[in-house]
This record gives structure tokens, C-alpha cells and sequence, in this order.
């Protein structure tokens, strides 16, 4: 069987699983929902798994199908390709997927709407697919909105609870703002490249028509437009604050889409992109720096939240801050092999939390849990496993793809010492974070209530065994990585040689000296970070492994501020959506609330200060261009308004006069 022709089947077939669904899913029983959707993304993952194979036996590792002409005027069909880049996410995917799907078996059984739940599952693997597939930008694009509609259905699954619709409208809302930029910069590339197909978008750029870019200019613009659109997706600064909320929809959707596939969406656009940001050293530059910001900035926030899935939240976007700093550093296999790495152990840790959570009857705050190490040893081991891998600790997945990246921030041309550092410091955050969590919700007396406590069990098999899937996927994934001073055979860095016809362009990194000394600072920097990852995981051991019911650890004088999320939220709140959209009318007394009782003095002048720049900026600028606009309109139509009268008789007599100047003016010809 040609694998390779049928790639076209693997989205396609999720999409067939969806319309069943929802067209008939109300009358199907729940035995035969369980068996169609999962089992469709377990074709789709071995339809991918054969095509990859057949993929590795071609010369140029690239294969692409047409289905229809889409958009001529564009030179843009409805066609797929397939090429490592691809190959590696579409097993992410399905892979990654299909254990979400049988884990959702047993964790949605007795849920309302079940039908609806895996219809919406299915279809949003159909859009994942479809984006990672595309051969050409707009394709791509169609993929990128259907996962935001997917995302903003099951967010909002639970549509009676306020918390989970406003979680909804916030991540559509904010996707929304990068998707406008997102268009920008397919205009532009249109504009500069007169296409808008992958292959033909990178044959432009490496012409002798452009070279790299040594100031910002429309190259940099339009890479920086792309990059906004993977910002919002990715969940980047500014547009981070709708991926916590998110936490709103049912755990396998937090597994599925938030945290190994929706959101890394904005790193593979930015890799599929990879040329266009070899041209483009300043954008580049931003997108580290951007990427750095949001990793330590996530991670300080993550320190002291208390519900489960809020910590792993904001430990997603800050791995994905990881994943964008090694893209600009451009080292984008890298960034890829984290996003492959992270896939597994950050899939299960959420389920895992999901089981925590199934356990103990839905609650969700680590402060009354406690002392589950030995009621749920299935889950415990697992979360165990990847808490280890996420942390960085050698031998696990996660150890390889952080190591790659802290060494790409010291040793490319485009790394800086800066970069370096803050990635060791967030290694060490995300340690303290994660085994925070650990030894809260696993270790130490219990601190439920009596009922609660009598009735925690452990998950059935549909949810354990994918657990151990992952905890596998968790330990090893990481060994197609291994740095090359080990001096292990080829194999071991597999992951780099397979994406290296994609990234073939990217200039090699730059090592200073010989490679003996390049070795050197590689194994210092390896050794740095595995003693602050041990240093987080002693230092949070030390602090809450022996909190008993009751107990609160003190917090310091940064403690209010972030658990309060540095008040971005709040900040967003008074200047957008009370600020700009209400023109700032009740965004004193809101304030006031959020953020004055929330613990921070002095917010009343602040709060004067942007209520009447909020008043003057509505006056002046926003009446005051709607007014421009009109009187523009008013000036340039002077000469033709007088002319439409609106009457009959005046339009007639118009058009006789019109006759009579046409027929004399042939006349004295």
C-alpha cells in the first residue's frame, strides 16, 4: 500500500468520526462513541506511522498530494505535504491524541454530552492535522482557525458553568488579535514573494533577490506580523493570559489542546518559516527575547498557584517561551525537539492531574490534598516519572531538549550569555514548581475532609494505561537527542538528522575554539543545570514536604503579587475592556476592587491617572477620528452631493441635459 498517496486520509478520517457525531452521535450508544472516535484517530496514527516509513526510503524526504485547485488567483491548491517537519507532528498528534481519546473514555464516562465531547475532539485532531499538513500558508491558516473554533467549543464544554463560557470568549477573543496579524504577514509574503506555497515561498528567499536583512525592513515586518499570530496561538507575552482560564474545560482537553498541540501550533508555523527568519536576524532576536520573557515570567507565576491545572498551565507557557527562545536563537530543531518532548510528559502531567482530580471527587486545590502517594500508586509513579523529565534530571526527555536549548542560547550566533541565564534560572523555577506540586498533592498528612478521604480510588485501566504510555514516552523520547560529546552512535541524534533537509539553510552554530572547548562549556552549562534542578526539587521538598491541614508556608513580600498574576489581568481589564471599549466608566471602581483590595497601595492616583487618559482618549481620539472621517468624507463629496438631491425631476432634467450636450457636441464636430 502507497502510504504516501493516502496521506490525505489521516485528517480526514477524524473528520468523518466528527460529522458522525454530530449529525448522529444523539442516537448512537455510548459503546459504539467509544470505539469510533477513538479508533479513528488510531487509524489516522498508523496511516501516519506507515506513511513516515515511506517517507524515510525517499531521496529528497519530501512527497506532497493535490486534491483540487483552491485558489487560483493565489496559485494556492488544497494540497498536503509531507517532509520530516510534518512527519514528526502528525505523529505528535495522533499519537499523542489517540491516548487522550481512550484516557476520555473513562474520565467522561458518566459526563452529559458525551457524543458532543469526542465529536468535538475528533474534529479539532482534523484541523491540527490539516495545519501541520498544508503545503501552503492559507491551508495552514484554514487549520489554525478550525483549532481556535475546536478550542473555544470544549473550553466552553461545560456551557452552564459562567467560569467556563467567559474562559471561551477570553481565548477567542485574544486568538483573534494574533490571527489579524497572522493575515498581515500572509499579505505581505504574498506581496514579496508572489506566492504563498511553502516550497515556492522558500526558493524566493534564498534567491539572489533577497540576503539578510541589517535593518528592520519589510522582511522583518512581515516576519514579525507571522510571529503575532504564533504569540496568541503559543501563548506568548502579551497574548498569554487566555491559556490559564482555559484550565475551565474538561483535563483531556487541557492534555489535548493545551499543552501537546494546539499550542505549539505558533513554534511549528515559526520552523515552517525557518528561511524567512534566517533573513531576518532582528525579528529573530525579538522572538528570543519575547520567548525568554514569557518563560521566566510564566514560571515565577507558577510558583505559588494552588490549583493543579493552573500550575501546569502556566508551566505550558512557559515551555513554550523555552521552544521560542531556541527558535530564535535558530536553533529550530531544537525548538521541534522540545515540542516533542514536551508532548509526553506535559500530556502526562495533565492527565495525571486529571486522575488526581477523578480521585478525589473533583476537587482541585493542592492545599487539601495530600498523602495520595499510597492511594493511587498508578498515578502517583507517573506523575513521578514526568515531573522528573520536566524538571531536567539526565537520563529523561526532558533533561536532552532543555540542555539543547540552554547550550544553543551560549553557543549561536544569535544566543546571548543573557539568554543562557535565564533559561538556568526558569530550569531552576520549574523544578520548585513542579515537585511543589508533587509533594502537596502526593506526600505529607492528608488534608481533605473524612468523606473525601474514604472515597479516593485509584483511575480505571482506560485512564492508567495511557499514563504508562506516556511515562514510557516520558523516559525515552529523549534518547533520539543525545548531545554529541557523549560520542554515542549516529542514532542517538536521530531527531537532528531527519529535520536537517527542512532546516538545511539555517547557518551552523558557532562554537568559539576548538571543539574540545566547546565540549567543555556544553558540560559546564549541563552540570549548572542539573544542580539548580536538584537544588529547586530539595529546596521545594524542604519547604512543603511536611505541611500539615491547616499550615501555609510564608509567602515573602512577592507572595500577593504572584498569586495575583502580577495583575496583568486586572491591567488588561481596566485598559481594554473598561478602558478603551466602555471608555473608561467603570473602570475606577473596578480597579478599586481588583486590584486595591487585592493588596497593593497607592492604586487610587493610578487609578484617577488611567481613568482620564481612558476619557481623553476616547473624546479625542476615538470621537475624534470617527468626527475626521466624517468631515473628510463631507469635504471631498461637496461638488457631487449638490447633484443628488434625491428628486425625480432633477434627475431627469440631469439626464436630458446630459443628451443635449452629448448630441451638440457631435453636432460642431
Amino acid at each position: 500500500m502507497n502510504f504516501l498517496d493516502l496521506i490525505w486520509l489521516i485528517p480526514f478520517v477524524p473528520l468523518l468520526g466528527a460529522a458522525l457525531m454530530l449529525f448522529f452521535g444523539r442516537r448512537l450508544p455510548q459503546a459504539a462513541i467509544s470505539l469510533i472516535c477513538p479508533g479513528a484517530v488510531g487509524v489516522s496514527f498508523l496511516l501516519s506511522l506507515g506513511a513516515v516509513i515511506q517517507l524515510a526510503g525517499l531521496p529528497e524526504k519530501l512527497h506532497q498530494v493535490t486534491l483540487f485547485p483552491w485558489l487560483p488567483l493565489m496559485k494556492v491548491d488544497f494540497a498536503y505535504l509531507l517532509d520530516p517537519l510534518s512527519s514528526v507532528m502528525i505523529l505528535v498528534v495522533t499519537g499523542v491524541g489517540f491516548l487522550i481519546h481512550v484516557y476520555s473514555i473513562g474520565y467522561m464516562g458518566h459526563e452529559g454530552g458525551y457524543y458532543r465531547f469526542f465529536g468535538y475532539m475528533n474534529l479539532f485532531v482534523f484541523f491540527m492535522l490539516t495545519l501541520v499538513l498544508a503545503n501552503n500558508y492559507p491551508l495552514l491558516f484554514v487549520g489554525w482557525e478550525g483549532v481556535g473554533l475546536c478550542s473555544y467549543l470544549l473550553i466552553g464544554f461545560y456551557f452552564k458553568k459562567k467560569s467556563a463560557s467567559d474562559a471561551a470568549n477570553k481565548a477567542f477573543i485574544v486568538n483573534r488579535i494574533g490571527d489579524a496579524g497572522f493575515i498581515l504577514g500572509m499579505f505581505f509574503l504574498y506581496q514579496i514573494t508572489d506566492s504563498l506555497k511553502f516550497t515556492d515561498v522558500n526558493e524566493a528567499l534564498r534567491s539572489a533577490r533577497f540576503g539578510v536583512e541589517s535593518h528592520f525592513g519589510l522582511l522583518s515586518l512581515t516576519a514579525l506580523l507571522l510571529f503575532i499570530g504564533a504569540t496568541g496561538k503559543s501563548a506568548q507575552i502579551p497574548l498569554y493570559v487566555w491559556l490559564p482560564d482555559a484550565m475551565e474545560g474538561p483535563t483531556p482537553v487541557s492534555a489535548l489542546i493545551h499543552a501537546a498541540t494546539m499550542v505549539t501550533a505558533g513554534v511549528y508555523m515559526v520552523a515552517r518559516s525557518n528561511v524567512l527568519y534566517q533573513l531576518t536576524p532582528e525579528t529573530s532576536f525579538l522572538i528570543a527575547g519575547v520567548g525568554a520573557a514569557t518563560a521566566i515570567f510564566a514560571a515565577s507565576i507558577g510558583l505559588v498557584q494552588n490549583d493543579i491545572k493552573r500550575v501546569l498551565a502556566y508551566s505550558t507557557i512557559s515551555q513554550l517561551g523555552y521552544m521560542f527562545v531556541a527558535a530564535g536563537v535558530g536553533a529550530y530543531w531544537v525548538a521541534i525537539f522540545h515540542l516533542y518532548t514536551h508532548a509526553f510528559f506535559k500530556a502526562l502531567l495533565f492527565l495525571g492531574a486529571g486522575s488526581v482530580i477523578h480521585a478525589m471527587s473533583g476537587e482541585q486545590d493542592m492545599r487539601r490534598m495530600g498523602g495520595l502517594k499510597d492511594k493511587i500508586p498508578t498515578t502517583f509513579a507517573t506523575m513521578f516519572i514526568a515531573s522528573l523529565a520536566i524538571a531536567g534530571i539526565p537520563g529523561l526527555a526532558g533533561f536532552f531538549s532543555k540542555d539543547e536549548i540552554i547550550w544553543q542560547t551560549w553557543s549561536s550566533p544569535l544566543g546571548s550569555h543573557f539568554l543562557t541565564v535565564v533559561g538556568l534560572i526558569t530550569a531552576a523555577m520549574t523544578a520548585f514548581y513542579m515537585w511543589r506540586l508533587m509533594f502537596l498533592t502526593f506526600y505529607g498528612e492528608p488534608r481533605m475532609d473524612e468523606h473525601t478521604r474514604h472515597h479516593v480510588h485509584e483511575s480505571p485501566r482506560t485512564m492508567t494505561v495511557p499514563l504508562m504510555v506516556l511515562a514510557a514516552g516520558s523516559a525515552l523520547a529523549g534518547w533520539l537527542g543525545v548531545p554529541k560529546l557523549f560520542g554515542l552512535p549516529a542514532f542517538f541524534q536521530g531527531f537532528e538528522h531527519w529535520l536537517e533537509p527542512v532546516f538545511e539553510p539555517v547557518a551552523a552554530t558557532a562554537r568559539a575554539g576548538p571543539e574540545t572547548a566547546g565540549h567543555a562549556a556544553e558540560m559546564f552549562l549541563m552540570g549548572v543545570s542539573i544542580v539548580l534542578a536538584v537544588g529547586g526539587i530539595w529546596l521545594a521538598y524542604h519547604v512543603y514536604c511536611r505541611l500539615r491541614a491547616g499550615e501555609r508556608p510564608s509567602g515573602g513580600v512577592l507572595y500577593p503579587v504572584l498569586y495575583n498574576k502580577w495583575y496583568v489581568d486586572e491591567l488588561y481589564n481596566l485598559l481594554f475592556v473598561r478602558g478603551l471599549s466602555l471608555g473608561g466608566g467603570e473602570a475606577c471602581a473596578r480597579f478599586d476592587a481588583d486590584v486595591v483590595d487585592g493588596g497593593v497601595n497607592g492604586a487610587a492616583w493610578t487609578t484617577r491617572l488611567v481613568s482620564t487618559l481612558s476619557m481623553w482618549w476616547d473624546t479625542w481620539i476615538v470621537d475624534g477620528l470617527v468626527n475626521l472621517g466624517a468631515f473628510t468624507v463631507r469635504a471631498l463629496s461637496f461638488p457631487i452631493r449638490f447633484l443628488q438631491s434625491g428628486f425625480l425631476q432633477s434627475y431627469a432634467l440631469i439626464f436630458v441635459l446630459g443628451v443635449i450636450l452629448i448630441f451638440g457636441y457631435y453636432w460642431v464636430r
